[in-house]
């Protein structure tokens, strides 16, 4: 599999410090109304010093969106291969995914993305690439690693289980879903792993 280029997590204190000023200003501000000069009043360093690390506005909300994504998804992507009994291995995905998402701050950084997907495609693409297709990718192999799952398009079924997940954070978290439709996360994502461990069994 090969990953996206993304930000290291042995980030430099200072990048650290001006990726943490970006977030403010690019969720009070939104991408077009964010200034480089306000990010770094907000990050207390020179605009040059914002330029030798990240280029340019856009350079700097992709290193904005792959720490905050990549940070919170370490845990699932840091290996090379997913393992593990299924039914645990696919809770604890969707654990993970759960937790990491459903805060606030990267809420808001999604509604962002989305709100500028037209604008601006790659900032699109860049989070499906980070957070759904490694994710889809890992898992498709760790089917394919277990023939014994019965499992015929293990590509099929990961996107199955990863769309569902991200379905269920934005019908349920920035649609209002909870308010109008609501649907307990557990219950989900046991009919899912029913589902796909069902394969097993015929």
């Amino acid at each position: 599999m090969t990953s996206p280029n993304v930000v290291p997590f042995s980030i430099t204190p200072k990048q650290e410090q001006i990726l943490q000023g970006a977030m403010r200003v690019f969720l009070s501000c939104g991408y077009a109304g964010t200034s480089m000069d306000r990010v770094a009043t907000e990050a207390s360093v020179s605009k040059q010093t914002i330029y030798s690390h990240f280029v340019n506005k856009e350079g700097l909300f992709k290193a904005l969106l792959e720490w905050m994504t990549l940070s919170r998804f370490r845990e699932v992507y840091d290996g090379s291969r997913l393992c593990g009994e299924p039914a645990i291995l696919l809770r604890q995905i969707a654990k993970i995914y759960s937790f990491r998402v459903a805060d606030q701050n990267y809420l808001c950084l999604i509604r962002l993305i989305i709100g500028e997907s037209d604008r601006f495609p790659e900032l699109a693409k860049l989070f499906t690439t980070t957070v759904i297709q490694q994710g889809q990718q890992l898992l498709s192999q760790y089917f394919e690693a277990h023939p014994e799952l019965g499992i015929d398009d293990p590509e099929a079924v990961a996107q199955i289980f990863f769309g569902s997940l991200v379905s269920y954070m934005l019908v349920q978290h920035i649609l209002h879903g909870k308010d109008v439709m609501p649907m307990d996360y557990d219950r989900l994502v046991t009919s899912l792993i029913h589902l796909v461990l069902a394969q097993s069994s015929r």
